[in-house]
């Protein structure tokens, strides 16, 4: 078994397509528009999905946004160094909610930014 992907519903699919892309550095894996259910299904990461997991960005025609509800948690990314992921979210014009730094009881680098939908991304910084 193998984790493939995990689905966010977002409400404006070409907003959400240049955070991942322009902002995370993501690529766009593939595309794909069902007219007949109104909807469209874009598949965005850091590597080929055969050998990696990747994120499902699904654009429902009719739906502007959602409520993202308490129970999802975030999206976490392992990076060099927080601080500087922060900084070029920033200069991107991304947003961060939480600056670089431990983790609250522990040692760990982490920080926070969030996408055009509100969903959290975690920044983890690597172990050195």
């Amino acid at each position: 078994m193998r984790l493939l992907h995990t689905m966010l519903r977002v409400g404006n699919l070409e907003r959400s397509l240049a955070f991942y892309q322009e902002v995370l550095g993501m690529r766009l894996l593939r595309r794909n528009d069902y007219p007949e259910g109104r909807f469209t299904l874009a598949f965005v990461g850091y590597g080929d999905e055969s050998a990696h997991t990747v994120l499902e960005l699904t654009h429902n025609w009719d739906t502007d946004s959602y409520e993202l509800g308490n129970a999802y948690g975030h999206i976490a990314i392992e990076v060099d160094d927080a601080a500087v992921a922060c900084d070029m979210v920033r200069a991107k014009g991304g947003r961060v909610v939480r600056e670089a730094g431990p983790m609250k009881h522990g040692h760990t680098v982490i920080a926070f930014v969030e996408d055009p939908d509100g969903y959290k991304i975690e920044f983890i910084q690597k172990h050195h």
